[in-house]
Formats: C-alpha cells, sequence, structure tokens
C-alpha cells in the first residue's frame, strides 16, 4: 500500500469576510458572525461556501510501501495556513500515493484548491491528468471515477447524494470509535479559546477513523483478505501505542470498548 488518507478542520475566512462584505475594523468574532448570517440568509445554514473557509489543521494517516503506518498533524500547532497546505501538496509530490477522504472531493479538496489558489502553491503532480506522465490520463486525482483519490462516501453511496452518510455513523456501525472530543461545527469556537491542538487532535481522530473503514472497503474490492485486514488493524494498534500520544491512545482505548461492545 502507498496510502495516504486526509481530513482538513477549516474555520472562516475572516480577511476574506471582511474585504467581499465591506466590514472594515470589525474584530473576527463579528466578521465571522456577520458572514454566517449572510449565509444563513441565502441558504437557510450557516455553513459558508467552500472559497470561505480557512485551513486550521490537516491531519494525515499513511500507510507506507514498506509496511510503515503513522498519524499526525501537518506541520506545527503554530503553522500558518500556508505552511500546512504546501508541506500537504508536497507530500502528494513526492510520493503520489492513492489519497483516501470522507468527502474529499465535496469538501476538503475543493476548500483547498481555493486556499491554494489564493496562496499561489503549486503541485504539478496533483493536478496533471496525464501532460506530464501518460498513466495518470485514465487515472488522476481530478477525476471523481478514478481511484487515485478515493472518497469514501462518494464511492459508498453510489454517488448518490441522498444516500451519502456521516463518516461518525459509519465508524460506529462497523466498532470503530467515531468522533472523539469535539464535532467540526465546534472548531471556530475551540479557535477562539486558543485550542488549537484540539483541533488537530481531533482532525487525527478523523483520519484513523477514516483509515480504518478504508480497511473495510479493500475487502469488498477483494484487495484485503480477512486476514490480511486484521493485521492492518494489529498495525495501526502497534503504531498508535509505540507513540503513545495521549489522544491516540484515547482512540485505542475507545476502539477496544467498541470491539468488546459489539462481541
Amino acid at each position: 500500500m502507498n496510502v495516504l488518507v486526509f481530513d482538513i478542520e477549516t474555520i472562516p475566512d475572516v480577511d476574506g469576510g471582511r474585504r467581499l462584505l465591506d466590514l472594515g475594523d470589525l474584530d473576527d468574532a463579528s466578521v465571522a458572525k456577520a458572514m454566517m448570517q449572510r449565509r444563513r440568509q441565502v441558504s437557510g445554514s450557516d455553513f459558508l461556501r467552500h472559497h470561505l473557509h480557512c485551513i486550521v489543521a490537516i491531519s494525515v494517516a499513511v500507510r507506507r510501501p514498506d509496511g510503515r503506518f503513522f498519524v499526525r498533524s501537518v506541520g506545527e500547532r503554530d503553522s500558518r495556513e500556508p505552511e500546512l497546505i504546501r508541506r500537504f501538496f508536497s507530500g502528494l509530490d513526492r510520493y503520489t500515493p492513492t489519497l483516501v477522504s470522507w468527502n474529499g472531493g465535496g469538501f476538503d479538496l475543493p476548500v483547498l484548491h481555493y486556499r491554494a489558489l489564493l496562496h499561489g502553491i503549486s503541485c504539478q503532480r496533483y493536478w496533471d491528468t496525464g501532460e506530464h506522465d501518460r498513466d495518470f490520463r485514465y487515472n488522476n486525482y481530478l477525476g471523481r471515477f478514478h481511484w487515485r483519490h478515493v472518497d469514501l462516501m462518494d464511492v459508498l453511496s453510489g454517488y448518490q447524494a441522498r444516500a451519502s452518510a456521516p463518516l461518525d455513523e459509519i465508524a460506529t456501525m462497523l466498532g470503530f470509535p467515531g468522533k472523539m472530543g469535539m464535532h467540526g461545527s465546534q472548531v471556530w469556537d475551540a479557535y477562539q479559546a486558543g485550542e488549537i491542538e484540539r483541533i488537530r487532535h481531533y482532525c487525527d481522530t478523523d483520519v484513523l477513523n477514516t483509515y480504518l473503514v478504508f480497511l473495510r472497503f479493500e475487502i469488498l474490492r477483494g484487495r484485503l483478505s480477512e486476514q490480511e485486514y486484521e493485521q492492518e488493524c494489529a498495525r495501526v494498534r502497534g503504531a498508535l501505542s509505540a507513540d503513545g500520544a495521549p489522544h491516540l491512545m484515547g482512540f485505542l482505548d475507545a476502539w477496544a470498548d467498541a470491539t468488546a461492545g459489539g462481541e
């Protein structure tokens, strides 16, 4: 395997909102409130459009061909958005992994596109559709029905929006921990409170859930046997235990409890 599972966490792009809505010297909290109120008037929801999100965390779960597995947040706690995006895309340029996400095609990647455009960040490998590598002509990161990016929510729903499901519910149904510590709707409040590490840890656990769902999906595709699946799960447990970070140990404990509850 050469797999990179990813997830992003975002807050309102208050700088963009301030310019677009001509809000002058209003503080960030007031600008975000105005942006969400405007969005609610248009759509009935305060969930902002993709180009008005600012990325504050990117987490990845990586399975290397040599058998190594690890999960981490990109950059450091004080890394700015351009550095997070640049590091994420540099990994794609260097390793050309299979990207895996849950709703990455519907949210994470479009946000990354807009933010990379804003900051002028390039990634030739990601945008290649055969111009530089002919193998990418019929299997690239941008093709919805290609396999270099596997959006599990999109694939499992049969590409039907009405059949889509939340990651939390699917992960919980399969005996994995599901959401831990917070929810995406709480990220802005946590960010304002200076809890960036909490956000990064939450993002880490989301990619772990996604990776474990992906392993089950690989059984469906005939790419893993039951025995190989169990070996991959053991690999994840071993890596998290060796890392020893409290939030990863908490994930392990919740996984053990969920597994015991399903027996």
